[in-house]
């Protein structure tokens, strides 16, 4: 059987470490020209290293396939511009765009800072919108194309000390639900995936008695290179058809997230007035509220 993506070109940023390493290197295994993007920051955004980035595109020619590093931060507007004309220059075409990139800056509301904010928002929202931006003019020409971005369960269900982050994912959401219904006539894809596995973003994670110990060692079998074989297949022509879709990666399950519908309804025909929802709403709708639950909340088994 061919490679799922063999022939064509994609760009996988944050991959230089963790996830986007293993979705560089299975996208090259299967085929794909890769342009590996890291800046080589510290989790937090500071500093930059072109290590990482380098070390992946020897891990890929060392395996005998084809890839490229950029170390161009997406954080800045001009720079996707530039890492797409870098895969067309090394590889003629681009075919799949893997928005992964990101940081961390975890405040408890109250204290979180403009910089705590925007940063994150930058990297994580700003990012992706200029990464698919900038390939979906290419994209359109060629009729083809497919994006996969990062969310996470920490904005689609919710976390403690991460209203910038969540903010920053739910957004990637709605990109991502915005490009696929704008560019489904060009035959163009876009998709997102909520990962879970064991991280340098999850690796603080206190663990403290036998109980904690042995859940952590669970989680420890959410590897990085867990999520890439889902990534790679939206990637590939396999996916026609799926498009606009919210997916999770837990161990070796896969998840389809449902999206905001309404679920119910309260009418007057004669209108509302604040007494008399003060009458009525909780009592018709308490029921159906969502309640504040975590990511842990939610997903509260071990990974399978």
């Amino acid at each position: 059987m061919p490679d799922i993506v063999a022939g064509k070109v994609a760009i996988v940023t944050g991959a230089g470490r963790g996830i986007g390493r293993g979705i560089a290197l299975l996208m090259a295994a299967e085929g794909a020209r890769v342009v590996v993007c890291d800046i080589g920051a510290s989790l937090d955004g500071a500093g930059a290293d072109a290590g990482p980035a380098q070390a992946v595109v020897d891990e890929i020619k060392k395996a005998g396939g084809t890839a490229i590093a950029s170390t161009a931060s997406i954080s800045e507007p001009g720079n996707a511009e530039k890492i797409v004309q870098a895969a067309l220059d090394a590889f003629g075409r681009v075919d799949i765009l893997v928005n992964n990139a990101g940081i961390l800056r975890d405040r408890i509301f109250h204290r979180m800072s403009w910089s705590d904010w925007s940063d994150v928002i930058a990297v994580h929202l700003h990012g992706s919108f200029a990464m698919s931006r900038a390939c979906a003019t290419h994209f359109r020409e060629q009729n083809s194309g497919s994006m996969v971005h990062m969310t996470s369960t920490s904005g689609l269900v919710g976390n403690f000390g991460q209203a910038n982050y969540m903010a920053a994912k739910m957004g990637i959401v709605g990109l991502s639900r915005g490009i696929a219904l704008d560019m489904a006539r060009f035959n163009v894809r876009s998709n997102c995936v909520a990962p879970f596995a064991w991280t340098r973003m999850i690796d603080s994670i206190p663990a403290e008695g036998e109980e904690e110990k042995a859940r952590i060692a669970a989680f420890r079998e959410m590897t990085p290179e867990k999520i890439a074989p889902l990534v790679v297949y939206l990637g590939s022509d396999r996916a026609s058809g799926v498009s606009g879709q919210i997916f999770s990666v837990r161990n070796n399950e896969i998840y389809l997230f449902n999206q905001t519908r309404p679920i119910r309804t309260l009418h007057r025909s004669d209108g509302w007035t604040p007494e008399r929802l003060d009458a009525q709403l909780k009592g018709a709708f308490a029921a159906s509220f969502t309640p504040l639950d975590r990511s842990g909340d939610v997903f509260s088994w071990d990974p399978v």
